[in-house]
């Protein structure tokens, strides 16, 4: 049963003693996983309630809170240069759920992409966010219990998805075969595995006067392939402005340029329209397998058809 913004605020007050709420209004960022409502109180400051619907994103959500006390030390010791979600109290949902966490609002806004212009402006910004994401110490994450992958481990995690992806019948061949052709060429997958984000997009992204100033959703990070945090640039940035980003990114980062780390990016970019129908097959879902299905077809034609037609 859906909770109302009412009842996920009175459980903003058990959570935060004290928490004088004034004002609710359901999020945008609700989805099939979270809950979500904007809190705020008394004062005018807002804070950010997320309540899970299954139990295991209550536990993504209990792993995260860890991982963001960690990003909050390295943000005071200077080695990210943009805030997290500070989470301020947990309150019981009285399910196998888990709980209900309130966080403190990060300032900002989330990231337009459309509106982002090449040069060294907030494209740049970006870029340079990005890339102290990957130079974080791998502890950060490993320290919480979080997944790490070696660069083989990783490929042959996508060479299983891709196989269950298949055999639910609806994956188009060609996309399927040149999926695995990319999987399958390892001269691809020799790259330094880092922590990542591991749902980055414009909504992830908090800017303001013209730089990024928060991430938010961290629920994903672990060890693994920097390319997926760029899979969402490469799917729908314009070409220079991604040139702008990749730029700045490269200019941050300690490691030797890795040349596939785009390449990596499309395929990820692509496959995370599988992962989406996958998510609909698993939790029975017929709208979203429709709609996974349906971005399938259109990404077939955009590779294949449009390019014959060429």
């Amino acid at each position: 049963m859906p909770r109302s913004p009412l009842a996920l605020a009175a459980l903003a007050s058990v959570a935060v003693p004290g928490l004088d709420v004034y004002d609710v209004l359901r999020s945008p960022h609700t989805d099939a996983d979270f809950e979500v409502v904007v809190v705020k109180d008394a004062t005018g400051r807002r804070w950010i309630v997320r309540a899970p619907k299954r139990a295991a994103a209550g536990a993504a959500l209990e792993a995260e809170k860890g991982l963001l006390g960690a990003l909050t030390r390295a943000k005071e010791a200077g080695i990210v240069t943009f805030d997290v979600p500070h989470p301020a109290g947990a309150a019981e949902l009285g399910t196998d759920e888990g709980r209900a966490i309130v966080y403190t609002e990060v300032p900002g806004a989330p990231l337009m992409l459309a509106a982002l212009q090449p040069g060294p402006g907030l494209a740049a910004a970006v870029g340079q966010a990005l890339a102290e994401i990957h130079e974080l110490p791998i502890a950060v994450v490993e320290d919480q219990g979080l997944p790490a992958y070696t660069a083989e481990e990783y490929r042959e995690r996508r060479l299983t998805e891709l196989d269950a992806g298949i055999q639910t019948g609806k994956i188009p061949p060609r996309l399927a075969d040149r999926w695995e052709r990319q999987l399958e060429n390892v001269a691809w997958w020799r790259f330094d595995p880092t922590v990542v984000h591991g749902d980055m997009g414009e909504h992830q992204v908090f800017v303001a006067d013209g730089t990024v100033v928060g991430v938010v959703d961290w629920m994903d990070a672990r060890v693994a392939d920097p390319a997926d945090d760029l899979a969402w640039l490469v799917a729908s940035a314009p070409d220079d402005v991604l040139d702008s980003v990749v730029e700045a990114y490269h200019a941050r980062r300690r490691e030797l340029r890795d040349p596939h780390l785009l390449d990596r990016a499309r395929l990820a970019s692509e496959m995370a329209l599988m992962r989406w129908l996958m998510y609909g097959v698993r939790t029975d879902n017929a709208d979203i397998v429709s709609d996974g299905e349906g971005m399938l077809t259109d990404l077939e034609a955009m590779l294949f058809d449009e390019a014959e037609e060429a």
